[in-house]
């Protein structure tokens, strides 16, 4: 990042997403007895540590058995828990999307399905555990609501937000140390997008780790005479059409920008919106149909195209289209 930008947002401090889900976990077990951890064998990744010791008589460790663990989970619902299920994102879904799709979605159990190592941001552990494909899976699932924060403090928040929310909930973060750079006390409200930056000229929707190069692309574009709208889609389902809606009939163009694949992702829902209500411009920041790699977060978000000088280019197409 340019340090001489002037960023509308700014940082102190840098944290792992799956920390904001760890410490989330632990405030609402505290707000709610009901609320039980599971985990696979990844306690420390997961960052569930905190809750455990705590609620050791809340907390059970399945072992490597993630498809027991969604069953074991959608039991509980039965008596009144609110289950918090976590492991990898790859895990959380391709591993076990048959006992998510038939034990949890289908009868709508009240089950969080919590995924963190999402995305190529997983860095060194290589294509086999970088999923990209999650969103896209769990999003066509009836019932299912889709959350992918940006920062530590809006995945806090999240976490919390989704112990007091009905219905089956799938909750994506991350592992590699990012900018905290929306508010600790933040609420946050599920399906409602946070409009950031107000702009003119193009809008850009992200989402994850990707709202903060959203951000520094905003800073890029201004320095240029562009009028950048930036707007944080945290929830990609139910997807708060209205909100899209009303900054692209503003701006009259948009980018989507998302750690994901452009198959099954925040684009493509966005573009299902606009096509069906108000046809515009759409550029698309994302992994186009590949697999990751082993490296470091930064060398992949830079090899495949995920960061802000990208978004900025994507902005500058989409207004030549208007």
């Amino acid at each position: 990042m340019d340090k001489t930008l002037d960023l509308k947002y700014t940082y102190t401090e840098k944290k792992d997403t799956r920390s904001g889900f760890g410490d989330g976990l632990l405030e609402a077990g505290r707000r709610n007895p009901n609320v039980v951890g599971l985990c696979a064998d990844l306690i420390g990744s997961l960052k569930m540590g905190a809750f455990q010791k705590e609620f050791p008589e809340r907390f059970f460790q399945v072992g490597i058995a993630e498809a027991n663990m969604i069953g074991l989970a959608a039991g509980m619902t039965i008596g009144g828990k609110i289950p918090f299920t976590g492991t990898f994102a790859n895990f959380s879904t391709g591993r076990v999307y048959d006992q998510i799709r038939q034990s949890v979605a289908y009868s709508d159990k009240n089950v969080k399905i919590c995924a963190s190592h999402a995305g190529l941001t997983l860095g060194e552990d290589g294509a086999t555990h970088q999923i990209l494909e999650d969103v896209g899976m769990m999003k066509m699932l009836p019932h299912m609501t889709v959350i992918n924060p940006c920062d530590y403090n809006q995945t806090k928040a999240a976490t919390m937000a989704i112990a007091e929310f009905e219905g089956p909930v799938y909750l994506r973060f991350g592992r590699p140390s990012w900018p905290i750079f929306t508010p600790a006390d933040q609420k946050f409200e599920i399906g409602k997008a946070w409009h950031m930056i107000e702009g003119t000229d193009v809008t850009i929707f992200a989402t994850g780790h990707l709202v903060w190069e959203a951000v520094v692309a905003e800073a890029m574009l201004r320095e240029e005479g562009i009028s950048a709208e930036v707007i944080n889609i945290h929830t990609i389902k139910p997807l708060d059409e209205a909100a899209i809606l009303a900054s692209v009939k503003k701006t009259g163009c948009a980018v989507s920008a998302e750690e994901h694949q452009l198959n099954g992702g925040l684009g493509d829902s966005i573009a299902q919106t606009l096509i069906r209500n108000n046809p515009a411009p759409l550029e698309y920041v994302g992994v186009n149909d590949s697999f990751g790699e082993s490296g470091t977060p930064t060398e992949l978000m830079e090899k495949y195209g995920l960061n802000a000088e990208n978004i900025v280019k994507a902005a500058k197409k989409a207004i030549a289209r208007k």
